[in-house]
């Protein structure tokens, strides 16, 4: 626990330079008195760390003294290579520096952990795409979405939403691969907003550069952007009748449904078949849905979607009579 709390100290002040006791307290959580010890047993451990004091002072370590330890733990290096997946990586140029990058973390690994990544390399594979979908085709824009990311470059768009082709200047805050799906998080009159990559007829990364809002927060962002679209889209409900079978089905139909069926599912009738009540998009699309679990789930509110599964069912009566 001590060695640990050193080392995060020592990796702190190696990172950022000088760090106030406070500060410093704050990051490995313990106690001000608790950093002035810690520091104290780095000094007599031969770590050249010094004390300034004054308003702007801190703890701070000697110019041009750099530890070799790395502070990685075992699960850490691990997880490091897991993380470098070559799809998304080769997609936004990257894929060999990440190739290089994974062996220059590989050789400044101690020997005994090296087998480790390697054989966690060897046999764990990551792919973001779902059952019974094909990888979506990558976007030529990838690589120059990316570089305009990371340099705050103004983007000129020509954008292919559902209702229009429309032409805008965008400032990229962030992207996003969701699915195999990569997004791109920009600022657009004003406001965040989220453009699909391969929604975009045209790109011309502009020489117009501007400032990133410090404190936007693109995960923050992105959840909050999910449960607005999931509030969006499923704006009924239906109440329905289903057998335990149909019940594995229905969850699986989305986390929105899995989530309802969980709040909402009743105890078991006479016949083990349950009542639940779960969001739909519209009486067209909960239709569709329910009509692939045949006579494993009977709607039952509203009576437009039980009309609407009626007609259907004596549709294919009619066509297998």
């Amino acid at each position: 626990m001590r060695a640990g709390r050193l080392l995060s100290i020592l990796m702190l002040l190696q990172a950022r330079g000088r760090m106030s006791a406070q500060a410093l307290a704050a990051e490995v959580d313990v106690s001000v008195a608790t950093v002035y010890r810690d520091v104290d047993e780095l000094s007599a451990a031969g770590v050249p760390v010094y004390a300034e004091r004054g308003r702007s002072g801190g703890f701070r370590l000697q110019d041009g003294w750099r530890t070799r330890l790395t502070g990685l733990t075992v699960p850490e290096a691990q997880a490091l290579f897991l993380a470098g997946l070559p799809g998304p990586a080769a997609e936004l140029g990257l894929g060999d520096v990440m190739a290089a990058a994974q062996l220059k973390l590989l050789a400044a690994l101690p020997a005994a952990w090296q087998a480790d990544a390697q054989r966690l390399r060897a046999r764990f594979h990551l792919d973001p795409v779902g059952w019974f979908q094909a990888a979506p085709a990558p976007s030529a824009h990838v690589p120059a979405v990316a570089e305009a990311v990371w340099g705050e470059h103004r983007l000129f768009v020509r954008y292919d939403s559902w209702a229009h082709v429309a032409e805008r200047v965008i400032e990229p805050l962030g992207f996003v691969l969701k699915a195999g799906v990569w997004y791109v998080v920009a600022r657009s009159g004003g406001e965040p907003r989220t453009f699909r990559l391969s929604s975009i007829v045209e790109l011309r990364v502009l020489d117009e550069t501007f400032a990133r809002p410090a404190e936007f927060d693109l995960a923050g962002y992105w959840e909050a952007s999910l449960r607005t679209f999931a509030e969006r889209l499923y704006r009924e409900t239906a109440v329905v009748r289903v057998s335990p079978h149909g019940l594995r089905a229905l969850r699986r139909m989305s986390a929105a449904v899995a989530e309802a069926v969980a709040r909402t599912e009743s105890a078991p009738d006479g016949d083990g078949w349950l009542r639940v009540t779960i969001p739909i998009e519209s009486i067209d699309d909960a239709a569709r849905g329910l009509l692939a679990l045949g006579p494993e789930v009977e709607a039952l509110e509203p009576e437009a979607l039980r009309e609407r599964l009626a007609a259907a069912a004596r549709g294919l009566a009619r066509l297998y009579a």
